[in-house]
């Protein structure tokens, strides 16, 4: 079987399958929904009286949840991300984040994947999520990684925001069972000395497809590191490949402020550690088109073309 390539899976059905798992160990786990609610299917069959669904009201799922958790509960809330992170933000930031209260967020649509157009895509959330004080940032970049996630965060005190991309057919780019997660920490992907791509999400297997061809065929040696957690980052992975490949390009399903580049160029200010080279490739400062992601990603300069010109520019 090729490297980083292990079949594809769906990310919705197994936070499904993981929230139902959680709940065998407590009875303390809610499901919260607005109108998206397929995933808590084995969930509502263990526990219906610890479902509910408020339809399209996101702010009232959010309301609710942040009640359920003063009550002692453990809710989770599952829905769109454009609207988790937009139309309630002001009830994520005032219920939840300013009571520090342990409510995981679980958002589908990361980035330009909605196919849904300019009001669908998701391509400030993880601006918005992470200057929240309390908020925890995370983005899924294996179906199999939001299972151990949600896993992770039953133990997780404070709020929690699970990022995925389409949930529906994902590539599975990790052996499954060879790999663990932390919350605050970073993977490296792939090793390398000559540059490194910091990725996150559902890009990360163009990252390392990319990685490899370069590698192939002309020789580079590209380290790709699957940043998944965002807030808390991992300060010492990023110090350690910019010590080590001083070539540095960040890419996101995202744009290309505020998220994860502006996260590694504020560590790195406060270190006093600069890159021989810093890029960062993700949308620019449009409201994205319609179309699928991969098209989206080549029309705004950070699918896997820009990458590899990126990094032959950085070698050269």
């Amino acid at each position: 079987m090729p490297k980083y390539d292990y079949g594809y899976g769906s990310s919705r059905m197994l936070v499904g399958d993981a929230i139902y798992e959680i709940a065998l160990k407590s009875d303390k786990i809610f499901g919260v929904t607005s109108d998206v609610g397929g995933s808590f299917r084995k969930f509502r069959e263990l526990y219906p009286d610890h479902y509910v669904d408020t339809g399209i009201a996101e702010q009232n799922a959010t309301g609710i949840a942040a009640g359920l958790a003063i009550e002692g509960f453990k809710p989770y809330i599952v829905g769109m991300i454009p609207f988790l992170t937009m139309r309630a933000f002001e009830q994520v930031r005032t219920d939840i984040c300013y009571q520090n209260l342990p409510v995981t967020i679980i958002g589908t649509g990361g980035g330009l994947v909605s196919t849904g157009g300019a009001t669908h895509n998701a391509m400030e959330d993880v601006s918005i999520m992470r200057t929240l004080a309390n908020m925890s940032v995370v983005s899924v970049s294996d179906p199999n990684m939001v299972k151990l996630l949600i896993h992770k965060s039953l133990d997780w005190q404070g709020p929690l925001f699970i990022r995925q991309a389409g949930g529906k057919s994902d590539r599975v780019i990790y052996e499954p069972g060879s790999y663990d997660v932390e919350i605050g920490k970073g993977m490296m992907a792939r090793p390398g000395k000559d540059a490194t791509i910091f990725v996150h999400g559902g890009i990360v297997a163009d990252a390392l497809d990319v990685a490899e061809d370069l590698s192939a065929k002309e020789g580079f040696d590209v380290r790709v590191i699957d940043m998944y957690s965002i807030k808390p980052i991992d300060k010492e992975l990023v110090f350690a490949a910019v010590r080590e490949t001083g070539n540095i390009v960040v890419v996101e399903d995202h744009l290309r402020r505020g998220g994860l580049f502006s996260a590694i160029a504020e560590i790195l200010l406060e270190e006093g550690l600069c890159p021989a080279k810093f890029k960062a490739l993700g949308v620019p400062d449009v409201y994205a088109a319609y179309g699928p992601g991969e098209e989206l990603r080549e029309k705004y300069g950070y699918g896997k073309t820009a990458m590899a010109d990126t990094i032959r520019e950085f070698l050269k």
